[in-house]
């Protein structure tokens, strides 16, 4: 994590000497709060001292001057994951101008970040997520059945440095799954009651969808970043429901299942 803020920021730097015209204009008056949506989900944003800012969502940043401070003018800088984009905050009594207190970046707004060989963007997972999702499930790499909930790992996928899985469950009961969370850790295959369990926990990279829950259906296409695990371990797959007590659904993944994954096309 730490090589990739560095790498991050001299992208950023080197990024920053192109932007020679002047930023766009931002009227920002005290105790007016303005929002910045991002096409993109936002990796990194630099504010001037005199205001406040943060991310409360992905693809949202909100700026507005610290209160008891001396308004000024300044410079916001905003990173993606494929861009950085600068805007001027020009410091404005109330009333003096009509404010825009939700600012879209535009596409003629943003310089663009040359990511390392291999590295692909949110937008660009989700893409080939769809084209897993378009592809018709052919088998079973993992299946199991707890509580009347059947599932599977229908498809794996690899493009590159990435593993997508193509996760699948089915509901034979009349009670709705509401997802707490889906979890993905290495463990040992065997536990004995004399060892201590070894136990690592991997995230994704992408999600496809978000976890709201399911009726009957649930299928969904989660991407990692390529691993591996020797063959006295296994990949366990673990979703949870929200309600106390609720159901657990377990699914064990073989590493000889990842090395029989299909090859997506890059395009």
């Amino acid at each position: 994590m730490k090589a990739l803020i560095i790498s991050l920021t001299l992208l950023i730097l080197n990024s920053l000497s192109s932007l020679a015209q002047t930023p766009t204009q931002v009227y920002l008056p005290s105790g007016t709060t303005v929002h910045f949506t991002s096409p993109e989900p936002i990796q990194y944003a630099d504010f001037p001292k005199n205001i406040a800012g943060d991310i409360p969502l992905k693809n949202v940043m909100r700026i507005k001057f610290i209160p008891d401070s001396i308004p000024g003018n300044g410079v916001v800088t905003i990173a993606g994951e494929t861009f950085i984009a600068q805007y001027q905050i020009v410091y404005v009594h109330d009333n003096d101008i009509k404010i825009n207190t939700n600012i879209e970046i535009l596409p003629s707004q943003l310089r663009p970040l040359e990511l390392s060989a291999g590295v692909l963007s949110d937008n660009e997972l989700k893409r080939y997520a769809m084209q897993v999702l378009a592809n018709k499930p052919t088998g079973h790499y993992a299946k199991t059945r707890s509580f009347g909930i059947n599932g599977y790992v229908s498809r794996l996928w690899t493009l590159g440095d990435y593993i997508f899985l193509d996760l699948k469950y089915q509901n034979l009961t009349n009670l709705s799954y509401d997802i707490d969370q889906i979890r993905f850790r290495i463990e040992d295959r065997k536990v004995t009651k004399a060892s201590n369990v070894q136990s690592v926990e991997i995230q994704p990279e992408s999600i496809l969808f978000s976890l709201p829950g399911f009726k009957k259906h649930y299928r969904n296409v989660f991407v990692f970043r390529k691993f591996s695990f020797p063959g006295n371990k296994l990949l366990k797959i673990e979703m949870t429901e929200k309600q106390i007590s609720g159901r657990v659904v377990t699914m064990d993944l073989r590493y000889g299942a990842l090395l029989d994954a299909d090859v997506l096309q890059q395009r």
